[in-house]
Formats: C-alpha cells, structure tokens, sequence
C-alpha cells in the first residue's frame, strides 16, 4: 500500500470547502508523521483490515484483466488502484471524506497556495447534491446573485450528480475573464435557470471595519486566516479609540478558517481561560479542550454577533462559545451547521486523504453538527430586501445597541 510516511495537517473546515478559486478550510492542530502501526484500525466485529476476506475484489479484477474486450482502455493498474482506493473512501458516504490521485492532490495544492481565479463561492455536498453555502462578498458569484442553499444541478450544461465534489471545483474554476454556466434550483422557484458568471481573481479581505451611527463599531470577519486575529485586534484598538459603545461582529457568509484564529479572537472579548471549544475523537483517546488565553482587552464592550446559514466551522465556534458565557447575542438565521474536524494525509505516491477523525463541542458541550447555532433573537433577511440593499440584519442589530 502507499504510505509509509504520510505528512497530517487536521483541519476543520466547512466541508471539504473550497472557494472557486480559493482555499480549502481550517488547519489545527500540528504536523506530525503516522507510522503503518498507527494506521491500523478494527472494524465493529474486530476484524482488521488485513484480515477482510479481498478474494471478491481479486476475482473482479481478474475477470477484467482475463476477459474485459478493451484491454487498453480499462487495466491500467495505476487507475484501477486509485479508482478502487476512490470506491473505498466513497462508500462512507461522508462528503468530508475524500481521497484524490496525485494530479488531483496536486491540482488542490495550487488551490491553496497559487493565484486564484474562479467565481469566489464554497461548495459542499448535502444528500448527494451540490450546493452554495455562501458566495463571497464582492465576488462574481454574489454579483451574479447566488445564494446559500442554491443547488447546482449542471455546470455548462453537464450535470454535477455525475462528478464528485473535486470535480465540479475544478469545473467551476477557470481562467479570468471566462465564463462558467451554472443551472440553480432554487427554493421557491418551480423552474431551474442558468445563470452565467464571469470568472475573476479572487480576493479576500480579512476584516473590514467602520464606525457606524451613534458611536456602533462594525468589524466584518470574512474569514479565519493567519493574519485575522492582528487584523481584528487593529480593527478594535481603533474603534475602542473612537468611544465605541457597542460593538456588531459580521460573520454572515463566512465559511471558516483556523480554529486558532477563531480562538484568539474569542480570547479578545471573553476573560479568563475558560475552554473556547472542545475536540472529540472515535475513541475518546485523543480529546482535546482548546482554551481562551485570558488576555481578552474587550470583555466589557456590548456585543451582538451576526450569522446565517453561510455561517460555518470557525464561526460557529466563535459563535458558539459567545452564546454558551452569554458573553453578547446571537442575531440572525442559523447557522450551517458544520462540527466535524478532518485530517489532510498526504500519501508516498502524492496522492492524499481528507478523513473525518473527530467532532467538535462548545464550551458547554454542545454539537452543532447538522443543527447549527440557533440565533438569540431571529433575523431574517429577504431575498427582496436585499435586493433593494436593505440590511435589516445589521439594522436590528444597531437597533439592539442602541437600546440596551
């Protein structure tokens, strides 16, 4: 089998989420190296994987080899492999758990680290179908109009039922100033439409903030990332030098991040070093409380945080552990709903393995996983009303600060 020496980074992500031309989602915990011994699990009836009777996987493969009439075409034992290795991880059902060749491991590297151009939207699988959990602020998917929840059921015409996750990614991403065509069904409309997207490059700003009527302070988080939490501390130290009497964090569309980030953040405006999440293994073996620093310079500042159901991972962490100290208010929709950790293992031959390994709690011991975060006091927010760009979201929010 392949790997000897597999390099892990544990990520919790949104999904196996990318942006269309973007990055994959949150890493935690450390590098380290897992040994063959370390690999070796059991089954429910205690078998090993050694011991799994695989005489039925040999007589396929031999009646291939032996009899299939396009010889050329089908046993090249390198595809055969990974599309079995592919079989294997898919049968678990879990969209989170994905195994990709080495083209497609490298293809999802130059997602993380190179120029990114696509349509700046998160995907993620839901009962078999691909759907936007949240277009990008500023982006051409957001310009276009997409919407958390859209299904998309064709990319220029192919249908995405036949693709998987990474697949439909690398369909949608494309070259700047390209067009990408995507068929939507969409809740409430009885009829599929296409809508066409000019492909950009992506950026993302971190954190945007202003000072809002009778002395509010605004701070959007768009993501999680290394720099968030110096951003966020800037954002804060001028707002708390404008007389900020209360203080609305946006963390609408946001798909996630570094759980650190999140967790320094929460050290900002909770005190004490109270847990900020905890980690859950299979086996409880390897449970984990991440903890608040105890240097948080803004505990006293009132506080309303804003969510949807783009909010996702790192934000309903954040979210989660506001909610559990009654430390602010929870506006909005709920949110997504994601509390699973996953690992990255890259494998000898370049190909590599996202895996499920571990759920994550609040504070108070909570799984968001599936349900999401209920919000304090329920917001929604109008396809028509946004539209019109009316954010009646933000404007209770304001409402809230002004009234305490």
């Amino acid at each position: 089998m392949y790997a000897k020496k597999q390099f892990i980074y544990t990520i919790l992500g949104l999904v196996f989420f990318f942006l269309i031309g973007w990055k994959t989602s949150e890493y935690y915990l450390v590098k380290h190296i897992v040994t063959p011994t370390t690999q070796q699990s059991t089954t429910q009836n205690n078998d090993t994987p050694k011991s799994t009777d695989m005489s039925l996987f040999w007589d396929v493969w031999n009646e291939l080899d032996n009899r299939y009439v396009d010889k050329s075409a089908v046993l090249d034992n390198k595809k055969l492999v990974y599309g079995a290795t592919k079989g294997l991880v898919d049968s678990i059902n879990d969209p989170y758990t994905v195994f990709m060749d080495p083209k497609e491991t490298k293809q999802f590297e130059e997602n993380l680290d190179g120029s990114l151009e696509g349509i700046g939207a998160e995907l993620t699988v839901e009962d078999g179908l691909l759907k936007i959990l949240s277009p990008l602020k500023n982006s051409p998917a957001e310009k276009a109009g997409l919407l958390p929840g859209d299904i998309v059921f064709q990319i220029d015409g192919d249908l995405t039922g036949d693709m998987n996750l990474f697949n439909a990614i690398m369909n949608i991403r494309g070259k700047k100033d390209t067009d990408v065509t995507l068929t939507i069904i969409r809740e409430g409309i009885a009829e599929p439409f296409n809508v066409t997207i000019t492909r950009d490059a992506i950026t993302v700003e971190s954190v945007t903030y202003k000072l809002l009527d009778n002395s509010i302070g605004y701070i959007s988080i768009n993501q999680f990332s290394d720099d968030t939490g110096i951003e966020f501390d800037k954002a804060m130290q001028q707002l708390a030098s404008d007389n900020t009497k209360g203080l609305i964090i946006d963390l609408r569309y946001n798909g996630g991040g570094y759980l650190d980030t999140a967790v320094d953040i929460l050290s900002e405006l909770i005190s004490g070093t109270r847990p900020a999440v905890q980690i859950q293994t299979q086996d409880n073996s390897d449970n984990k409380t991440v903890n608040l620093s105890g240097n948080a310079k803004f505990s006293k500042i009132p506080l309303v945080i804003l969510v949807n159901n783009g909010s996702a991972s790192a934000s309903e962490i954040l979210a989660g552990a506001i909610q559990d100290y009654k430390r602010g208010v929870i506006m909005g929709e709920t949110t997504y709903g994601k509390g699973s950790v996953q690992e990255v293992i890259y494998l000898e031959d370049g190909s590599s393995l996202r895996m499920t390994i571990a759920h994550w709690l609040t504070p108070n011991g909570r799984s968001i996983n599936h349900s999401g975060i209920t919000p304090d006091i329920n917001v929604e927010l109008t396809a028509d009303e946004a539209l019109k760009g009316n954010d009646t979201q933000l404007d209770e929010a304001e409402k809230y600060l002004l009234n305490l």
